[in-house]
């Protein structure tokens, strides 16, 4: 029961990914781990049709590494990485300004993270069909780390 906007500033609500497998990201266009970028894309394109929705939420919080417009972010995802899985705008995840869907999300003791503060760009929480998070990955976790894969697998085989 969250809504936030999309980088075009349309407003989103979040229930309406119910029954899809959704894997938000935090992510930032001048970070170390930014060319994730490419591997959120292919994860999303190899499961779009068995329900998976990748959720990018830029922030820059972690070493203002996503300094940019919701106009910029857009262009830098489109062009640099071709990136077609949906964008929120940018929100910060910790602290008293958080969205309150991060200071929901990271209430939670979900595997293998644990709960607590996002740690830094790119970390992973794992929403199963009925909007419940089921897992949290850290950010230096890779798109196609077989955990994480097996993780959204298992999750899309349930309908």
């Amino acid at each position: 029961d969250y809504k936030m906007k999309a980088l075009d500033g349309q407003e989103v609500n979040l229930k309406d990914y119910q029954g899809k497998v959704v894997l938000i990201v935090n992510v930032a266009s001048q970070c170390g781990l930014t060319p994730q970028y490419e591997g959120l894309q292919s994860l999303y394109e190899k499961y779009q049709d068995k329900g998976l929705v990748v959720l990018g939420v830029p922030c820059n919080q972690f070493g203002k590494q996503e300094p940019g417009t919701s106009k910029q972010i857009a262009e830098f995802c489109t062009s640099k990485y071709n990136v077609t899985f949906d964008m929120l705008e940018k929100v910060n995840v910790n602290g008293d300004a958080a969205s309150p869907l991060y200071k929901h999300l990271t209430a939670l003791d979900l595997q293998p993270k644990g709960s607590g503060q996002v740690s830094w760009n790119f970390e992973k929480f794992l929403i199963d069909r009925s909007g419940k998070a089921v897992a949290r990955f850290k950010p230096q976790t890779s798109p196609d780390d077989a955990q994480l894969v097996a993780s959204i697998e298992k999750l899309l085989d349930v309908k």
